[in-house]
Order: structure tokens, then sequence, then C-alpha cells
């Protein structure tokens, strides 16, 4: 009766490992993005905080 726990408990054990792994490798393979800077000339409606306090 207490074998086929433990297995099972094994198995999973290792399957969660394995998900987890993969999972975090696909986060480190994510390639991740930055919007462009705004230009001012392009957008002048566009609220910019620096700005905002220079000004004050």
């Amino acid at each position: 009766m207490m074998m086929p726990i433990m297995v099972g408990s094994i198995v999973l054990t290792v399957i969660v490992a394995i998900l987890s792994v993969m999972t975090l490798t696909e986060g480190y393979g994510y390639k991740h993005k930055v919007d462009p800077p705004i230009n001012k000339e392009e957008n002048p409606n566009t609220y910019i905080k620096e700005e905002k306090k220079e000004s004050n």
C-alpha cells in the first residue's frame, strides 16, 4: 500500500521540477522590449513628468 503512494509522489515531484525548469528557461529566453523614447516634435501632447517638474 505504501509503495504506490511513494512512487506516485516521486513521479509527481519529478514532473513538477521538470516543468519548473522549462518555465524558467522560457522566461530567461524571452526578449524583453522597451518602448522607444518619446519625441516631443512628433507628439507634443504627451505628458512627461520631468518636464512638469522642471517648469515649476
